[in-house]
């Protein structure tokens, strides 16, 4: 039973010591066999020779005797050590042929354990192998594949809590989705029925908006204009500009607006008589300055009537009190640059000024998005706007691209 157990715990460096002890054994035991036997051989033959000289016989008889004796000897000799040789490499090769067996068998078992590792997680049996140094390896890779059941079997507990929890918040977030989509349905009726409402509004504004300037000229043909009729006047041109704003918008993305050539100075004259007599009330005034005649752009009229009327009601209604808002054309090279400023409060965020519903005076009227408007027309018709403000003044520049040039 301890011969077994020692043989089961036996490692490759031992078996190798083992190896080398045993043919080492059988190499003293065969040598002390051969030694014995020559020794006996030679005891023989000295006392041969000692008879033979106190025989005092010296004949070739006995000379030849002895010869064929020492011959024997010698033969034996060699016989022993070849026998011996051979037998000691017997015993190395099948020693040898034990071990390499037993290391190929446990070699071979470890192969097929690593080919079905992947498909399976069973550990090793220990008492298959032979040699310690194996049972050792075995030994810790069932540890590792126990820790690694462990930890499966642990990300599987994991995997089925998070599956729960993802099916459990994918139908949070499928019902919220659909409430979302009840909500935008909501609010895309209350978008298209304000659409609707502003562009009747818009539309049905037109009409008593033109009545009001019509009768008020025609009043006018017929009496003296007095200041409260002045004060009509203007809030009616107000309101108009406002309207075209608001028309615009409604009607940007359905209608088309083509290009035609303009006469930019004679248009900038036009709309800065319409809002004279608003400048004035305003306590304001419009100098012209300009040496630029009879230049055309290629322009849409009613996107450069939005430019220059907000710029013109812009200037307005933040120039200070009788101030002189400053109107410039001229020429640039190969565009004409339309510049208007006066003097009031800086603008101190002039990177949000362009910004829809912005406005940096609270105080005053509006809906934040006349230069909104102008920014989003000159973005589109690629014309180049620029805002200078300080204390002394403050001026809005743009650039058309002149025809012809």
């Amino acid at each position: 039973m301890k011969i077994e157990s020692f043989f089961k715990n036996i490692t490759i460096k031992q078996a190798n010591i083992y190896t080398m002890i045993i043919v080492f054994l059988f190499s003293l035991i065969f040598v002390s066999l051969l030694v014995s036997q020559i020794y006996k051989d030679y005891e023989q033959s000295l006392v041969e020779n000692i008879i033979v000289q106190k025989m005092d016989v010296k004949n070739d008889l006995l000379s030849e005797q002895k010869k064929e004796i020492m011959k024997s000897i010698l033969i034996k000799t060699v016989l022993a050590i070849v026998t011996l040789s051979f037998m000691l490499f017997g015993i190395a090769f099948g020693v040898f042929k034990i071990f390499n067996a037993l290391l190929q068998r446990d070699t071979e078992q470890f192969l097929d354990f690593f080919k079905n590792a992947a498909h399976n997680d069973n550990p090793m049996n220990v008492e298959t192998l032979f040699f310690k140094d194996f049972k050792l390896m075995v030994w810790h890779i069932n540890s590792m594949l126990e820790t690694i059941r462990e930890q499966k079997d642990s990300l599987k507990e994991l995997n089925i809590s998070l599956e729960d929890r993802v099916r459990a918040k994918t139908a949070d977030l499928k019902m919220i989705n659909e409430n979302l989509l009840k909500e935008k349905s909501q609010k895309d009726e209350i978008l298209q029925s304000q659409k609707e409402f502003l562009r009747y509004t818009v539309h049905e504004t037109n009409t008593p908006l033109s009545v009001i300037l019509t009768s008020i000229e025609l009043f006018v043909m017929k009496n003296k204009k007095d200041r409260q009729l002045s004060k009509i006047e203007a809030a009616a041109k107000n309101i108009f500009n406002i309207y075209d704003d608001l028309s615009y918008l409604v009607k940007k993305d359905q209608v088309e607006y083509p290009k035609i050539a303009i006469d930019i100075e004679l248009f900038l004259i036009s709309r800065l008589d319409f809002f004279a007599e608003v400048a004035e009330l305003s306590k304001v005034r419009f100098e012209y300055l300009s040496d630029f005649k009879g230049k055309y752009i290629y322009f849409n009229e009613t996107k450069l009537q939005r430019i220059i009327d907000n710029t013109i009601t812009n200037a307005i209604k933040y120039t200070l009190a009788d101030e002189i808002v400053h109107v410039n054309l001229k020429q640039d090279g190969t565009y004409a640059e339309l510049s208007m400023g006066s003097r009031s409060k800086t603008i101190k965020n002039a990177d949000k000024i362009f910004d829809a519903y912005y406005r940096e005076n609270k105080t005053r009227e509006g809906f934040g998005i006349g230069l909104q408007l102008v920014n989003t027309i000159c973005k589109e018709e690629d014309v180049a706007i620029s805002l200078d403000s300080s204390d002394e003044r403050t001026t809005f520049r743009y650039k058309f691209k002149m025809m012809g040039e």
